[in-house]
């Protein structure tokens, strides 16, 4: 069996969540059949990676995406289609998939994301799985929702026009995936063919490298006052921007009402500069990029991810829990996470209970110690990859004992 899979970004280096799921769907894949790859560069820490991309593909091509977001607007805007699209349409890739399908025996294509269904010609005529994780279209229309003016108008739009897009997708393929079964649930509601099949195929974590027992704290941020706080993720991402100014200007001041010396510590690539002005100022401290999370969770004495608006599992709620650390969360932030709030987590439903569960748990760090033991027990226990991606085999119409088709 031979496989294409087609992703939105190189699936190395597994550093954010996307490219978590991607990297551990193409390891999975490419132990059971010869995988060909063809996937975007966003920079050029990703084209490093190509090594590591050569090493598990049998073909691949890695492309830097050369389309800035004002060109791709406009030629959506020309075009009628959603600007996520055409931001990944390109002529190189679309030769690449033409030529790798007319000289390999590809049996299955593996989609991952719904920009890449562009590149699944109407003529393939093997099974077509789409591993959508999230409803995008549903991000936008919240975006839409919330804002005004025209940026509001071009995210309902984008909301729309991807809803189109999803729907045409599910039909394409043999089964559409989503990262949760309420992910999947909400997906269902909004399509317009109810016969198309979809199923849910969950995150999984690798809690033999998130193991605080391998890891040794960072020892800057170790050094200040507890409680320290931590949120990590890709921070030129809006909900993850939008989360980090809610702790800041909301949560952490009640926080500090409390405990003076509390600190809330962001930890991600390309902050914008509404986050670093705060960087030194009243218990903010905005680290950047850096090479490896897990120091800094290993430094913290909870994890703060209060996401207002949150699509799929969050992995770096799995990775807090992993590496045994109480995790102070949103509802939405603990949607698809089938932990136990009040046992494995704490789910604040607004600033103020948000920041009264930070303060109950830094006031009593025996019921801290105790949740962050729950949490990485639980992550033990139903967290794990390869329980994860246990049905893709059946997916892809290979056989295997004690695997049903997830569709």
């Amino acid at each position: 069996m031979e496989i294409l899979f087609l992703a939105h970004r190189i699936p190395f280096p597994p550093d954010r969540g996307d490219k978590i799921r991607s990297h551990h769907v193409l390891r999975c894949l490419s132990a059971m059949a010869q995988v060909h790859l063809g996937c975007f560069a966003d920079d050029p820490e990703d084209r490093a990676c190509e090594g590591d991309l050569a090493a598990m593909a049998t073909s691949h091509l890695l492309l830097e995406r050369r389309k800035s977001l004002p060109v791709a607007g406009l030629e959506a805007l020309a075009g009628g289609l959603p600007i996520s699209v055409t931001a990944f349409r390109d002529h190189r890739m679309t030769r690449w998939v033409e030529k790798t399908l007319r000289e390999r025996p590809i049996t299955a294509i593996y989609l991952f994301s719904g920009q890449m269904g562009q590149y699944v010609p109407d003529d393939f005529s093997g099974r077509v799985i789409a591993d959508l994780v999230d409803v995008d279209s549903a991000k936008f229309e919240a975006y839409g929702a919330a804002g005004r003016g025209f940026r509001a108008w071009m995210e309902r739009r984008e909301g729309r026009l991807l809803r189109a897009e999803e729907s045409r997708i599910a039909r394409r393929s043999h089964t559409t995936l989503l990262v949760s079964e309420a992910e999947a649930a909400l997906f269902r509601q909004r399509l317009d063919d109810l016969q198309c099949a979809v199923a849910a195929l969950g995150n999984g974590i690798d809690s033999a490298f998130y193991d605080p027992a391998v890891v040794i704290p960072e020892p800057e941020m170790a050094g200040w006052p507890a409680p320290r706080l931590v949120f990590t993720g890709q921070m030129d991402y809006a909900p993850n921007i939008a989360a980090a100014e809610r702790a800041i200007g909301r949560i952490m001041p009640l926080v500090r009402k409390r405990f003076p010396g509390a600190s809330f510590h962001v930890v991600g690539r390309n902050p914008p500069a509404s986050l670093t002005r705060h960087d030194g100022r009243d218990g903010i401290r905005i680290w950047g990029r850096v090479a490896d999370v897990r120091p800094f969770l290993a430094a913290a004495d909870m994890a703060l991810v209060p996401l207002e608006i949150a699509r799929g599992v969050q992995n770096k709620v799995l990775e807090a829990m992993s590496m045994g650390l109480p995790v102070v969360l949103s509802p939405g932030a603990a949607t698809g996470i089938a932990a136990q709030d009040g046992r494995e987590f704490l789910v604040g439903t607004d600033d103020a209970a948000l920041a009264e569960a930070i303060c109950a748990l830094a006031a009593a760090p025996s019921r801290a110690r105790s949740i962050g033991l729950a949490a990485r027990g639980w992550i033990d226990a139903h967290a794990g990859w390869p329980a994860a991606l246990a049905g893709l085999p059946a997916l892809l119409g290979l056989s295997k004992p004690g695997i049903s088709d997830a569709a």
